[in-house]
């Protein structure tokens, strides 16, 4: 069986017994029937004549492919076994004769390695910038802009609860007021990080393709799925939580420090494996258009038996992002202190850290960091998971269609 999605975005609503990409009332070649329950593409049609119609994919012509898991984890699926390094991609034996790996878009079609997913986050930026960076740098504004706000009451808030002179009941309350507050701003960064993760992703999957994308475009085909991304990344936070809630409380309750910190060192590496466990659950479910716990279960399909180089990716990706992110913010910050929160004394004291000069030149610095890390990191997560379909499940093939290569990955041309 084939229970693999196929390529959502961007893409055409195929009638049942089509294959994804058939034009209508063209005549396509005898087509294996798709299995029940194949997850439909995207409603979403591109302009007309973007995509060929799909062929069946060649059979060996000197071997039969070895049954391997195929699309969805079922075994023996032609297009699972028959393509791969050790079938003629570049760098294997080439006993079939394949053609170097197509590079329509930003990425080759092929198992990628490490360089080119950084690359190919990085060039996506670089040349589709007129969709990418009007995204990053509007949500990041306005995410900055109230967050400000908020600050600048919630720090008045914290010095008045440090006031030696306060008492017991208006500190409970000053500190409950901050503590809000932190969490408003905390909902407001989740919740723009969330529509840019869901509108770069439709943006870095054009890419991949050679398309361009407008602003318009992401948001049109982003929306559909926006609100199951929310309670995709609720669902995560709620499920660390709670995990840590079981493994952690009982030694707080108990009064057991002992207790406490063996539940803190079962839940941080727990929580870690989850995360990098699930971390193509979000492209999966925006490209896939899936439900949620379909989008679960893909990703952990996907990172299976990969996880420690997923995980080194990742981490990868993350000190790259925390490093570019110091260097254009800490300059920001020294101003910050130094022109308008009354240097070293003041931020002891916390007096002078309130103004809105103090508030505003920090939020520059991030909202800059923000426009250049936010699409890398996610770049960086939607080429990981099209490589990782590239590896189990020949996407390759799809794309190459999709981008109009009729023959990609026939022999003899």
């Amino acid at each position: 069986m084939n229970d693999s999605p196929g390529w959502a975005t961007p893409g055409s609503s195929p009638s049942d017994g089509e294959r994804p990409g058939t034009e209508s009332g063209a005549q396509q070649p005898a087509q294996p029937t798709p299995p029940a329950g194949d997850p439909k593409w995207s409603a979403e049609q591109p302009p007309p004549g973007q995509w060929s119609s799909p062929g069946t994919p060649p059979e060996a012509p000197q071997a039969q492919p070895q049954p391997t898991t195929g699309w969805g984890g079922q075994p023996g699926t032609p297009q699972a076994g028959q393509y791969g390094p050790q079938h003629g991609y570049p760098g294997g034996p080439g006993q079939w004769g394949q053609p170097p790996a197509a590079k329509p878009g930003v990425i080759p079609l092929r198992p990628l390695g490490l360089g080119e997913i950084l690359d190919g986050a990085v060039a996506t930026m670089r040349t589709h910038w007129r969709a990418v960076l009007p995204i990053t740098l509007v949500v990041a504004t306005v995410v900055q802009v109230i967050s400000v706000i908020v600050q600048k009451f919630m720090l008045g808030d914290l010095a008045f609860a440090t006031d030696p002179n306060a008492g017991p009941d208006e500190i409970i309350d000053s500190l409950g007021s901050t503590f809000a507050a932190s969490a408003v701003v905390q909902l407001i960064q989740v919740l723009g990080t969330i529509v840019v993760t869901a509108m770069l992703t439709m943006v870095f999957s054009r890419a991949v393709l050679g398309q361009q994308s407008s602003v318009s475009d992401a948001w049109r085909e982003a929306r559909p799925q926006l609100l199951r991304l929310i309670g995709l990344t609720l669902l995560m936070a709620l499920g660390a939580i709670l995990l840590g809630a079981v493994l952690i409380l009982p030694g707080v309750l108990t009064e057991s420090v002992g207790l406490a910190i063996l539940g803190f060192a079962v839940w941080l590496p727990l929580l870690v494996w989850l995360g990098i466990k699930f971390t193509l659950a979000s492209p999966a479910l925006m490209l896939e258009k899936s439900t949620l716990f379909k989008a679960f279960t893909r990703s952990s399909k996907l990172v299976k038996d990969t996880w420690w180089r997923i995980f080194g990716i990742t981490l990868l990706t993350v000190v790259i992002a925390f490093f570019i992110s110091g260097m254009i913010v800490a300059p920001f910050q020294i101003m910050s202190l130094f022109a308008f929160g009354g240097g070293l004394d003041a931020m002891e004291d916390g007096s002078g850290m309130n103004s809105w000069g103090a508030l505003i030149a920090p939020a520059i610095g991030l909202i800059i960091a923000q426009t250049i890390v936010m699409p890398f990191q996610s770049g960086v997560t939607v080429l990981l998971y099209v490589d990782q379909r590239i590896r189990r499940e020949g996407l390759d093939l799809e794309l190459a269609r999709a981008a109009g290569l009729e023959n990609y990955g026939t022999t003899g041309g």
